[in-house]
């Protein structure tokens, strides 16, 4: 199984356009060591031909033009792109689907609360409708965690797993989350017997999610930011890390605590909000993420298993 980080950043990516908090001024300056990052997406091939998109994010032309194996040439237009998973209804997770509109039709993977949400309150599945009959919904199972595998990579086997995690502002759900509103996906190769756990929107690990991540050899995982308060803190904004569906980095209960109770052989964080101070690599919060064994993703990142 073959994994490319395409975007590392949370929504508004790093730096952010319009903020200049600490992060994103140090780094306009120059004062500031850290990467430039995208908003978050992966994609997941078993040949290096055929790939999983896994969430369109709005940077998804820049993250395709940064990544030759989406341009295979094998025909006057073609791409590498042979399916797409949505774990979600976010914006920073669907826009992209936009962009993609000369490629349609294609199929998309996702839960029947995002299919919702994504042809009422933000509803791109109408919109793009027009272009080649638009996007094919493909079901995604969450009931007893039913696994299923999709045509383009059969020997990977897909398990989606609901997460505790808020429905965007447009969702009827909001606020009041349902089961299929936010998943985490953990993908086994069945050839190799080597399983990856996907969850950029972990708000708050019930002993489920638990049981499978304690199964996935790599683990990637929601960085969004390393207080909870943390966008309060910095005055860039009101809501907590909980309230927008993202577990904290640091404190009683955060990732860090989450992360060393398990076995994986790597453990990295991914969806990383511009506010983070471990977007900075000289940081304090940086070493001590060193000291856990957790590393972070950044744009371009390979990981195979």
């Amino acid at each position: 199984m073959q994994i490319r980080i395409l975007g590392s950043a949370a929504g508004g990516g790093f730096p952010q356009w319009n903020c200049n908090c600490r992060n994103c001024s140090g780094f306009r300056n120059g004062t500031l060591n850290a990467r430039a990052r995208t908003q978050s997406s992966i994609a997941i091939s078993e040949d290096g031909k055929r790939w999983i998109l896994f969430n369109a994010s709005p940077d998804i032309r820049a993250q395709l033009a940064g990544f030759p194996a989406m341009q295979p040439g094998r025909a006057l237009r073609d791409t590498g792109i042979a399916a797409i998973v949505l774990m979600d209804s976010q914006v920073d997770h669907t826009t992209g689907l936009l962009s993609l509109r000369e490629g349609l039709p294609l199929d998309v993977w996702c839960t029947e609360q995002v299919r919702d949400d994504l042809s009422n309150g933000f509803p791109l599945f109408d919109m793009l409708r027009h272009w080649n009959g638009g996007l094919n919904w493909c079901p995604m199972p969450t009931t007893e965690q039913q696994p299923f595998r999709i045509p383009c990579a059969p020997s990977l086997e897909l398990t989606a797993i609901p997460l505790l995690s808020n429905a965007p502002p447009y969702s009827p759900r909001r606020d009041n989350p349902h089961p299929g509103d936010n998943v985490g996906l953990f993908i086994r190769d069945t050839t190799r017997d080597t399983a990856l756990l996907y969850a950029p929107g972990l708000g708050q690990p019930d002993e489920q999610i638990k049981a499978w991540m304690k199964r996935a050899d790599v683990l990637l995982v929601d960085g969004t930011v390393w207080h909870d308060d943390e966008m309060i803190r910095q005055e860039v904004g009101t809501k907590t890390g909980q309230q927008m569906g993202h577990l904290a980095q640091a404190g009683e209960g955060g990732m860090i605590e989450l992360l060393d109770s398990l076995p994986a052989s790597r453990k990295i964080l991914i969806h990383i909000n511009n506010t983070n101070p471990i977007l900075d690599e000289d940081s304090p919060e940086r070493a001590k993420l060193a000291e856990h064994g957790i590393e972070v993703s950044w744009d371009g990142m390979d990981i195979e298993l």
